[in-house]
């Protein structure tokens, strides 16, 4: 929206910084950062009141968490709140990527509001179904995967970029769409699986945004793609201050979610910050950076399937408890060592991502 102001410029004043990027990126993440910490206790009030005995915590969990019984949830309407004000506020909204994303996020938000609000008002843990979870997150997949599609570069459209190989494409013909709601769908689920411990989801959600947001701003740029050889993408530069928004609305909440947690997350903020690294990844052509970037939470989705596979095969189990959190709860492990180790990772491997740019 702040873009517009441009028009007042002459090329030499105020109005002209509104055309860069990086300074609407900062403006991003402050206004973010400060909606965060504005809304926060207001609305963390609103759910305790609302929500009584809060977030059910599962029977068979670890011990440790029975403390946390009658903690609010759906603290992910903050960050989404300060991502969405933020992104129309600063971004420019007729960019088709911008676009995409912002669906993604709102649309998953939605489903996984509908499913924490089924779990506190039913008092379970069951929530939406499942199966129409999954199937309406398929749907906005597809959505999202079609619209990216039509507006990638037409040499790049139905080819999956390879990481490393220079100027390698695979051509997946009709099996690109699905490819990416793959992409979409897992990445969202991954992210729920991991919100188990306080802090532990969001801080790797923030540091894989960032590490998404500086490969959407470099291959927004001829220049850039130029010198690193990777493929040129118009207009993914715009996503840098989607990633900022959600940098500065992440930390907003970690002010709240940091142990002891005054608010959860919730499905609201999992689907659909997990949501939204998918469709950044598809809209810059990195899908498999993705699996590097937020390897944590593929490891985290692998350990429940693995879990599940093997105790339908054997009756017995890999793990104490899956997600693999839980499995290093139960050695007894102490919650802040595992969710600041699982930082660490986290952190690793965006780096890892991130020289995937220039190792060509």
């Amino acid at each position: 929206m702040l873009y517009w102001l441009t028009a007042l410029s002459d090329g030499g004043d105020f109005f002209n910084l509104f055309r860069y990027i990086t300074f609407r990126a900062g403006g991003a993440f402050l206004t973010a950062l400060i909606f965060g910490f504005i809304f926060g206790r207001p609305l963390i009030a609103v759910l305790r009141r609302t929500q009584g005995k809060g977030q059910p915590i599962r029977d068979d969990g670890p011990e440790g968490h029975f403390v946390k019984a009658g903690t609010p949830t759906m603290g992910g309407l903050l960050i989404v709140g300060a991502l969405a004000t933020s992104t129309l506020l600063w971004a420019r909204l007729d960019n088709a990527f911008v676009q995409l994303v912002l669906f993604v996020t709102l649309a998953y938000a939605a489903i996984g509001f509908a499913d924490d609000y089924a779990k506190v008002s039913k008092q379970n843990t069951s929530g939406v179904p499942g199966k129409l979870r999954l199937a309406l997150g398929m749907l906005i997949a597809i959505a999202a995967s079609w619209w990216a599609a039509q507006n990638h570069p037409v040499e790049l459209q139905g080819q999956l970029a390879l990481p490393v190989f220079k100027n390698t494409l695979i051509n997946l013909g009709y099996l690109y769409i699905p490819f990416c709601v793959c992409v979409v769908v897992g990445s969202a689920n991954a992210v729920n699986l991991t919100d188990g411990l306080d802090g532990l989801a969001i801080m790797p959600v923030m540091i894989a945004a960032s590490t998404l947001g500086v490969i959407a701003y470099a291959v927004g740029r001829v220049d850039f793609t130029d010198y690193l050889d990777v493929h040129y993408v118009p207009g993914t530069g715009e996503l840098l201050i989607f990633t900022a928004a959600l940098f500065g609305g992440g930390l907003g909440f970690l002010w709240y979610n940091a142990p002891p947690a005054a608010v959860f997350m919730g499905d609201t903020g999992s689907l659909a910050l997990g949501g939204a690294l998918g469709a950044i990844a598809v809209a810059t052509k990195h899908e498999l950076v993705l699996a590097i970037v937020g390897g944590l939470f593929v490891v985290e989705a692998l350990s429940v399937i693995i879990q599940v596979l093997y105790f339908k095969r054997t009756g017995k189990r890999v793990f104490l408890m899956a997600p693999i959190h839980h499995h290093y709860e139960k050695k007894g492990w102490a919650e802040p060592t595992i969710v600041i180790r699982f930082w660490i990772i986290a952190l690793i491997l965006a780096m890892i991502g991130l020289a995937t740019l220039k190792v060509r």
